[in-house]
């Protein structure tokens, strides 16, 4: 592996330490660019983001189209990229290990396991078979000897089950099991992100905020979280200014939609 690459991993170990990071969600490589204007520290991937620029909904993109995002966003900039892996694209431990070895060569510097299953009628996994799995993911990465930062993701909160002990207790878990550090999408009150900070400490806390939100940086880093993603949010807040102008085109025959737009000229000197 690239020397540029493994300098990008050792940087993001480092964010993770002290202090408190926004990670923002790219879709694809003009938004990882302009991200990368703004003085962002790193890049996180958005499973959600990447599937609707595909045509697709989010949880059906298939692995090899993973991959082939994971590439582009790594390239579009020098800045570290974490992978929403979602849950490794495997059935088995042995299919997980396989998939993280494939997108530690896409050159990431850390990626995340979840432990969704999709299913609704038991959209979480046994813990027995999560950690299984986590185990797996660490495996891999230490074999490869790269230090990708490995993400444990305890997935209650956004798969209708929202039961903060079963929450922390993956958690810690995953913990045990090699997961650098941890993430639990969904969690929104101050009580409950001070109880996962407290319970994984010391090692570090990925919080999601996925949409307006009474919480700034600075609250969030009071609390001990170490990091702040936004999941889809760009993306939708991007969908939202396209479908807004053309509905009103189709529906209404207007153009007013396009008032607000981003100027051309600014964009092409942001891409030369």
């Amino acid at each position: 592996m690239s020397q540029k690459f493994q300098a990008r991993r050792d940087a993001f170990h480092a964010m993770h330490r002290s202090g408190c990071f926004a990670i923002p969600n790219p879709w694809d490589a003009g938004s990882a660019k302009y991200l990368a204007t703004l003085g962002f520290k790193a890049l996180a991937t958005t499973s959600s983001g990447y599937a609707w620029s595909q045509g697709l909904s989010d949880g059906t993109v298939p692995r090899e189209l993973v991959l082939q995002y994971l590439r582009t966003i790594v390239d579009a900039t020098d800045l570290p990229v974490n992978a929403d892996f979602e849950a490794g694209y495997a059935s088995t431990p042995e299919g997980v290990a396989e998939s993280v070895r494939m997108a530690i060569d896409t050159g990431v510097a850390g990626l995340s396991i979840e432990d969704s299953t999709y299913d609704e009628a038991k959209p979480l996994r046994d813990i027995d078979d999560a950690v299984k799995r986590m185990r797996a993911a660490r495996a891999a990465i230490d074999q490869s000897g790269t230090r990708t930062l490995l993400v444990g993701r305890a997935e209650n909160f956004i798969a209708n089950r929202p039961d903060l002990d079963d929450t922390i207790r993956r958690l810690k878990a995953y913990a045990e099991a090699g997961a650098d550090c941890l993430y639990a999408p969904g969690i929104k009150t101050r009580e409950q992100i001070a109880a996962v900070v407290a319970a994984v400490a010391p090692k570090p806390v990925n919080h999601l905020i996925f949409a307006e939100s009474p919480f700034t940086m600075a609250d969030v880093e009071a609390m001990g979280v170490r990091r702040v993603s936004v999941g889809g949010a760009l993306a939708r807040c991007a969908w939202a200014g396209f479908i807004r102008a053309s509905r009103t085109l189709a529906k209404e025959g207007r153009f007013d939609g396009f008032a607000g737009a981003a100027s051309g000229k600014e964009l092409n000197e942001t891409f030369k």
